[in-house]
């Protein structure tokens, strides 16, 4: 079996990452922060030390900035819900997953102003596009690092100098990249970042979080959610500090032990060695493409400009059917059809068909690039 939907959640995951949530789940076992016995404590320390190594991983110095959330969406949801009021501006792209896009809406319709920046057929967004787009009451720009269908790379610290000089928050959605290519909160001006824990992290599904910047005001954020943290239990209030103040409840503790280790394992790795490792599997899958009649390619030609996610179209094949071809014939994983994304579908021109979609990772080998090529040509004859 050959797995390429590494785009939805990573495959396999390290061995250092099961044995994590293994051992928190046969050894620890307690709840962190809610009791003074040894196995909340070490509860407490497994969970500190995976906010120490996102810390590490987004080059900010404290880590109780990583607040730790179901997911993602969840992530992108507590930014938004929690510094976004009616009558605030908000500048978002065309390309933005539905994590993204449908928050937004939702927020329309509770008062906010939304602009929707057009990007260009392979996906980009230029720069001057978002500034030319901030107004007086503009509070957020809201962008993904990289697009989970066309897989192009934003120009994320050019953007996030406009938005500092604007005084303009900068929230990016990094799900497809943070682990997979290098990035820095201080130096690329970011001031919130959404993060997935099981994608290019390896960690178990159901963890990611919200890390926040040093230039937000933490008591300007709002909770969602409030209720018990192990913290000032002596008041009814909701604690106003972090992470406590966007964390209530109780954690998921195995998974933060396990995508504690899987940063561990990318940190390992070196997060320059991944990119150079994706890049090359990007570039080989790119050029045989290419050469096969018939097959689209969306998104950037060039792999430097890209994460390891391609989509394709096999002639007037619909994408769902390849994709069942490619898994009963070949053994091969992949995603099919729109891809929680239809706003990138509409600016690839692949609305309402979509698209079959390979997403790579550190584990898969040149020659699974090869059979995957293989079956490909073999359909589109």
């Amino acid at each position: 079996m050959i797995y390429l939907d590494n785009a939805a959640t990573t495959y396999p995951k390290p061995s250092q990452v099961i044995e994590a949530v293994t051992d928190f789940m046969t050894r620890v076992g307690g709840n962190p922060a809610r009791a003074g016995h040894m196995m909340s404590v070490e509860a407490s320390r497994i969970v500190y030390d995976a906010r120490e190594q996102i810390a590490e991983l987004v080059g900010i110095r404290d880590p109780l900035r990583v607040v730790f959330t179901a997911n993602c969406t969840a992530a992108i949801n507590l930014a938004l819900r929690g510094l976004l009021t009616a009558g605030d501006h908000v500048i978002t792209t065309s390309v933005e997953h539905n994590s993204v896009m449908r928050a937004l809406m939702c927020m329309v319709r509770d008062g906010i102003r939304l602009s929707v920046v057009q990007s260009s057929p392979e996906g980009f967004v230029e720069p001057e596009q978002i500034k030319s787009e901030i107004q007086s009451d503009t509070r957020m720009v809201v962008i993904a690092h990289a697009s989970n269908v066309l897989g192009c790379l934003q120009q994320v610290s050019e953007i996030g100098q406009i938005c500092r000089e604007a005084k303009v928050l900068l929230l990016v959605d990094s799900a497809q990249t943070l682990g997979a290519i290098p990035l820095n909160m201080v130096d690329d001006h970011i001031d919130l970042l959404a993060f997935s824990g099981h994608k290019s992290l390896y960690g178990p599904q159901g963890t990611g979080g919200l890390v926040v910047g040093d230039h937000v005001d933490v008591s300007s954020i709002k909770p969602i959610i409030c209720g018990g943290t192990g913290s000032r239990s002596e008041s009814d209030q909701h604690p106003s500090f972090l992470p406590d103040a966007l964390e209530p409840g109780t954690l998921n503790s195995p998974g933060a032990a396990g995508l504690g280790a899987g940063v561990r394992f990318v940190l390992s790795l070196g997060i320059q060695a991944i990119r150079q490792h994706g890049m090359k599997l990007t570039l080989r899958l790119l050029n045989g493409l290419s050469e096969i009649p018939g097959v689209t390619i969306y998104g950037p030609k060039v792999s430097n400009m890209r994460v390891p996610v391609v989509s394709l179209n096999i002639g007037d094949m619909d994408p769902s059917r390849v994709a069942l071809e490619l898994e009963e014939r070949f053994e091969i994983m992949c995603r099919a059809g729109l891809h929680c994304a239809p706003a990138a579908h509409k600016t690839a021109g692949t609305f309402p068909r979509g698209s079959v979609r390979f997403g790579l990772s550190w584990f898969n080998t040149e020659q699974e690039i090869d059979t995957a090529l293989q079956a490909v040509r073999e359909l589109a004859k």
